[in-house]
């Protein structure tokens, strides 16, 4: 009888799908803000997905109740470090609503007019940084080109590149500088000239239309149901703009220069290309500011404040169109010189919630894609 020989061949996990944990971050406290993302992954497709946040909390909400109403602005122009002067608008804004104050015509044409540079200064950040993330580091460069164009601007008025503290409740710090709605000017007409960059090196390009094309959709339903907004709930189909919807400052009065953007695929390219056009039209907006200014006659740009600022009882809920989104501030008082809550809504906590539902499905060679097109500040989803 010949002899038979067994032999045990051991598969291991190769048998079945093996869920794998990758974290995404946290990165260094030094980077551009600190965000983990906890991915459950089937191979290289991600089955689940889960922002991790909190690293550079603040507790600004906390520090707000131990602040006067001019030391808050300073907190709230921080959270989101690149769009420092819409974030002071909405807390000037609230307190000036409690207290029944109306800003000299020239302080709100102004607002109005730096409001639009910091919406182009916010997006030519990430119009540079997003191609930067897929491998292109030509438009970086572009981009800080004209942001510093730009900025030189923003800082003489202000005295601060990026956290400019020109607000005050009544209006503003001070009046323009002599010359410098010429200069405004010229730096605009400047920047409007160079944007074709952008439209032809990065739209135009194969590998990033390849890159964004039908990746990470957002669909209408997911951005009502996360509360997203701005530019990436627009690239959805979402037509919502407080600037023409709730008119504040001077957008009333600028309803035939005000485009809202939208687009319909709701992906990776369209959010792209809704930031990219809200440039263009931030520019026109701003000139139009400019021309305003220029036929309105000299005169006070705040209101005479008391020595003690204090606020009604009461409460009201101020929101703004910030360059990423919807940015409301829930302002309660009891009738003393600091608030006794001041809740803070940013659009970047609310949009970065999407990701739970974006990045489930797709590969990770799509996460990075999805990720930069989110247009997020971690400081703004942290606060």
């Amino acid at each position: 009888m010949t002899p038979t020989t067994e032999t045990m061949v051991g598969i291991g996990g190769a048998a079945e799908s093996t869920d794998m944990v990758l974290n995404i971050g946290p990165q260094h406290p030094s980077t551009h803000g600190v965000l983990r993302l906890r991915l459950v992954l089937d191979g290289e497709r991600i089955t689940r997905a889960e922002p991790v946040i909190g690293y550079m909390h603040r507790g600004a909400e906390k520090l707000f109740e131990a602040r006067d109403y001019r030391q808050i602005i300073m907190l709230a122009n921080r959270h989101d470090w690149l769009s420092a002067f819409s974030n002071e608008l909405g807390v000037v804004i609230a307190v000036e609503r409690m207290l029944g104050m109306e800003v000299p015509e020239r302080a709100v044409w102004t607002r109005t007019l730096l409001a639009e540079l910091n919406r182009v200064l916010n997006h030519l950040m990430f119009l540079g940084s997003y191609p930067l993330e897929l491998g292109g580091i030509t438009p970086i460069f572009y981009a800080f080109t004209e942001r510093e164009e730009l900025q030189h601007v923003m800082e003489e008025v202000s005295g601060g590149r990026m956290h400019y503290m020109f607000n005050r409740v009544g209006g503003l710090k001070e009046d323009l500088p002599a010359g410098w709605t010429t200069r405004a000017r010229e730096a605009i007409t400047g920047v409007r000239s160079r944007m074709d960059r952008f439209d032809d090196l990065v739209l135009g390009n194969e590998i990033f239309r390849g890159r964004t094309r039908g990746v990470g959709v957002l669909t209408p339903e997911a951005v009502h149901a996360y509360g997203a907004s701005g530019p990436i709930a627009r690239a959805s189909g979402v037509d919502f703009d407080l600037r023409r919807d709730e008119p504040y400052l001077a957008y009333g009065e600028l309803a035939d220069v005000l485009k809202v953007v939208t687009r319909r695929e709701g992906d990776c390219l369209a959010r792209f290309e809704c930031l990219l056009e809200q440039t263009h039209n931030a520019l026109d907006l701003a000139d139009a500011c400019l021309d305003r200014l220029a036929g309105l006659p000299a005169g006070p740009v705040n209101q005479r404040l008391p020595k003690v600022l204090k606020a009604p009882e009461g409460h009201t809920y101020a929101w703004t169109e910030n360059p990423l989104g919807i940015n409301g501030y829930y302002l309660v008082s009891k009738g003393e010189k600091t608030p006794y809550r001041l809740k803070l809504r940013s659009a970047s906590y609310n949009n970065i919630q999407a990701l739970v539902e974006l990045l489930p499905g797709t590969l990770v060679a799509d996460m990075v894609a999805i990720l930069g097109s989110m247009f997020f500040v971690v400081g703004d989803i942290d606060k």
